[in-house]
């Protein structure tokens, strides 16, 4: 059973930044997605980042050019770099990974929450 475990998150200011951690209990290359998403209060959960065994990426519009996704297979662990941080960032953050026979997995969540 793999399992996902996130760390990172916080309280910060607006225009702050922090990076969330996704470890992995066993190694992510068997993972052809990762990727991260998040709910906010009484919102549906919502696609932030995902990045492909290959190095692919693909973001939200709204968190392009302020988040980065990004992998270390070595370290079977996906990061998510978020600058520029605005209060409508604020929400649970969930690591979710996707197998190549397309079985999906889900982290516990972090919270962010960005003060104005």
């Amino acid at each position: 059973q793999v399992q996902l475990v996130e760390s990172g998150g916080g309280l910060v200011q607006a225009g702050g930044s922090l990076r969330l951690s996704c470890a992995a209990s066993g190694s992510i290359s068997t993972f052809s997605i990762m990727g991260w998403y998040r709910q906010a209060p009484g919102k549906h959960r919502e696609l932030v980042a995902t990045i492909t065994r290959g190095g692919n990426t693909n973001y939200a519009e709204s968190v392009k050019g302020r988040f980065t996704i990004s992998r270390d297979n070595a370290k079977s662990t996906v990061y998510l770099q978020m600058n520029s941080l605005e209060p409508e960032d604020t929400a649970v953050y969930y690591c979710k990974s996707t197998t190549s026979w397309g079985t999906d997995f889900w982290g516990q969540g972090t919270q962010v929450t960005v003060s104005s």
